[in-house]
């Protein structure tokens, strides 16, 4: 069993890293530039060395185990964070290459990531050998990655105590919502008001991990959370089972609920909410030019896209 990491190691890990993010080996060929006996050969080593069986390989296609899954999320965050100390090296010495993390909180709306990748080309293009790794992460998360040193950027909304540990950037846009129910919920009847006789905490709610308390509560109302979801995206699954009411951004609601007929509990009136987008950084994170400049570029292109 593996006690401490060796360079041997840190290749192996590579190699594994590079398949499970291609699926399956043969895609991972040209990537490592090896080929699949080679391959086969490297993870079946790094198994032995954890004492861990982390793939399935046949006839069914590659599948991860569970402790792959695990060991392959242990991994992105050790490369993540060398690949971000090798950038901030070599930026001590006026040396601007390498890979930047730009990390978007989930369930972003299109326009968000169409701006995102215009900032991103925008970077690219002025810093001529700089890479950049696109990733997500569920809202409760995008702390911990700002601080973790698992990224240099974050781009996602933020409502709680703000961290004296973060650099917050505001993009000059906030994220606006209210409470949603689905068309078959009782609820939905009231479509455009909620008479007096209604109490809201009589029907179950679903919350989100990581938002702040004060979202569910409207004057003397409070919202009967029931269970919570980890994103925006589940939440608007849950509530379209019909069993739950629950806070969706407005932007979720016109792109991804157009067509299931989300109902704005008592004419949207109810909960309404204005979470501000901001891009996002540890404070022991440096910024230089290059993140500087893609820092600027992704508030400029963000807030266009809302116009």
């Amino acid at each position: 069993m593996l006690n401490r990491l060796q360079e041997s190691d840190i290749k192996l890990l590579r190699v594994f890293y590079a398949v499970a993010s291609c699926n399956g080996f043969t895609a991972a060929e040209p990537v490592l530039r090896m080929q699949r006996p080679n391959i086969s050969a490297a993870i079946k080593k790094l198994e032995e060395r954890l004492d861990l069986v982390l793939c399935h390989r046949g006839r069914g296609g590659f599948q991860m185990t569970k402790e792959g899954e695990v060991v392959f999320q242990e991994t992105k965050r050790i490369f993540n964070a060398f690949d971000n100390f090798v950038f901030n090296l070599k930026s001590l010495h006026d040396d601007y290459s390498g890979h930047i993390t730009l990390v978007l909180m989930a369930g972003l709306p299109l326009s968000m990531h169409l701006a995102v990748s215009k900032a991103v080309k925008s970077t690219m293009k002025k810093f001529d050998d700089i890479h950049v790794n696109i990733q997500t992460r569920l809202y409760n998360e995008v702390e911990h990655v700002a601080l973790s040193g698992e990224c240099h950027l974050v781009v996602s909304t933020y409502d709680m105590v703000k961290p004296e540990s973060v650099t917050f950037h505001s993009v000059g846009h906030e994220c606006a919502g209210r409470l949603y129910c689905a068309p078959s919920h009782p609820l939905a009847k009231y479509r455009d008001a909620l008479p007096d006789t209604v109490k809201i905490d009589d029907y179950p709610a679903i919350g989100i991990s990581g938002l702040s308390s004060a979202n569910y509560i409207q004057d003397e109302n409070r919202l009967a959370i029931q269970t919570f979801s980890d994103s925006f995206d589940a939440c608007l699954s849950a509530i379209m089972t019909g069993e739950y009411v629950g806070l969706l951004p407005d932007y979720m609601a016109k792109e991804q609920g157009a067509g299931l007929g989300l109902v704005p509990v008592g004419g949207g009136k109810w909960f309404e909410f204005k979470h501000e987008l901001f891009v996002m950084n540890g404070k022991n994170t440096r910024l230089n030019p290059v993140l500087r400049h893609c820092i600027k570029e992704l508030s400029y292109f963000i807030k266009e896209s809302q116009k």
